[in-house]
């Protein structure tokens, strides 16, 4: 069973905690290349677990909680953009002594990793654009003054109320604060176990959990996108209410890959999904 180490790195914005698994054989091969990965919001990289487990049995893999997610410290900025978390990953990169990886992230970390690969081509092999939000202007400013609320803590302790409620709600409909029929995303509630987990790396940056989601809304996808000269595969799960972005993204990039992966709900389906991704990274 692959064994999932958990640590910190400093950079100046404060301490940096990851996830991670060391294949020390492909280190000391240098191949294949290490594994990047930036998790989506508001969660922490704890959502990535399954296949970081996954990934980790062949190869070196990083998973790093974003500033002001799970247990990192807080952005710089009073209003970081995706600019600025690219920025701060590729420093979290230096402080761990890695120079070439390949990419992946999911949502709020694909528009992440997508900035990486943009900024520092060379330090890049191949990228995974995992459900990136490709929105209307007019959903991005709904989205922007709608779904990440900042949170002030209170003596009754409404947040913990309100953190368990937006986890939850985020199961049942996208956007998760439009609750009627059209919004439900038709899919089983998640289990207790995964909310109370959510909820929980929720509540550790209750304060700052927004700042991420926001960066995200406001990112210049279209204008950026094309920017992006390394391979790459931009793809969604059958279940994620982003895949209808996967095409216009995908067509954003020259030479880029594009999967709908089915079955996403299914027992065995992170297994299944981190195979079909490890069939790109291991592509000539």
């Amino acid at each position: 069973m692959t064994q999932i180490l958990r640590n910190f790195v400093s950079i100046s914005e404060g301490q940096v905690h990851y996830r991670s698994v060391i294949k020390l054989e492909t280190v000391q091969r240098q191949s294949p290349k290490p594994l990047w990965m930036i998790h989506a919001s508001p969660s922490s990289a704890l959502g990535l677990t399954g296949l970081i487990a996954e990934f980790g049995c062949t190869r070196t893999v990083y998973a790093p909680d974003t500033l002001g997610n799970g247990d990192s410290a807080p952005a710089a900025p009073i209003v970081p953009d995706i600019a600025y978390y690219a920025n701060s990953s590729l420093r979290v990169m230096d402080a761990l002594g890695l120079d070439k990886v390949d990419l992946y992230g999911t949502h709020t970390g694909a528009h992440i990793v997508a900035e990486m690969a943009i900024a520092r081509p060379d330090r890049f092999g191949r990228v995974i654009l995992d459900g990136i939000a490709m929105f209307s202007p007019e959903d991005k400013a709904d989205l922007l003054a709608n779904y990440a609320p900042e949170i002030e803590l209170d003596v009754f302790g409404t947040q913990f109320h309100w953190a368990w409620n937006f986890v939850r709600d985020q199961g049942w409909f996208f956007p998760y604060f439009r609750k009627d029929a059209a919004h439900l995303r038709g899919i089983d509630a998640p289990s207790k176990e995964n909310l109370h987990r959510t909820t929980v790396e929720v509540l550790k940056s209750i304060g700052t959990y927004h700042h991420a989601y926001r960066a995200a809304f406001a990112h210049a996808d279209r204008e950026r996108l094309p920017m992006i000269n390394i391979p790459s595969l931009v793809m969604c799960d059958d279940t994620d209410p982003l895949k209808l972005g996967v095409p216009e993204a995908a067509a954003l990039i020259a030479g880029s890959q594009q999967i709908i992966f089915k079955n996403a709900s299914a027992p065995n389906a992170i297994k299944r999904k981190a195979d079909v991704i490890m069939q790109f990274l291991n592509a000539e």
